[in-house]
């Protein structure tokens, strides 16, 4: 429950982020800083990702890993990382795009740039993804854990009445009857 309630939160502020820099598709490009428009065009692109079809995302996916093969630089890792990232797509896998993430959202990685603070926000929202899920698994386990613990009680208190019918049969049989 909280976990959907995690993710929904997440997926609004995606949405919300995208649907803002939606209106940047009309804005001329003309006079901003080369990042900037990387920026811009990677935003773009997970706009299109979001709404390609499991097959699309497929080929999408091989053609970006073939990419990423070929030149590890920092357009075709986030352009990769933004694909295995969006939720509900046919290829996500939030590990890998963390890790591909990883080297540019790190900490002694200082240089400043519209990029890098880009691929931080998208490296801290998986991480955060990350925990929630590991915390929703670890409350399911306690669950499954509990709800044992309640059959077993429920096993020992209907054990134990049986128990009391049986004395109370007993106690009965022994008492004189009257006439």
């Amino acid at each position: 429950m909280k976990q959907t309630m995690i993710r929904k939160g997440l997926l609004l502020a995606i949405a919300l982020l995208l649907t803002g820099c939606a209106g940047l598709r009309t804005l001329s490009l003309q006079g901003t800083e080369p990042e900037e428009r990387q920026v811009i065009q990677l935003i773009h692109y997970a706009q299109r990702v979001a709404t390609m079809t499991a097959e699309q995302q497929r080929r999408e996916y091989n053609a970006g890993n073939q990419e990423f093969a070929r030149d590890k630089e920092a357009m075709s890792r986030m352009r990769l990382a933004l694909l295995l990232a969006t939720p509900g797509a046919s290829v996500h896998d939030a590990v890998r795009a963390a890790s591909l993430l990883e080297p540019m959202a790190a900490a002694g990685n200082n240089a400043p740039g519209p990029l890098r603070s880009f691929a931080r926000l998208l490296y801290a929202q998986l991480n955060e993804r990350a925990s929630e899920q590991k915390r929703a698994v670890q409350m399911r386990e306690q669950l499954e854990v509990r709800k044992e613990a309640e059959r077993t009680l429920r096993e020992q208190l209907e054990a134990l009445k049986e128990v009391e019918r049986t004395i109370m049969q007993r106690g009965q049989e022994s008492q004189p009857r009257r006439r």
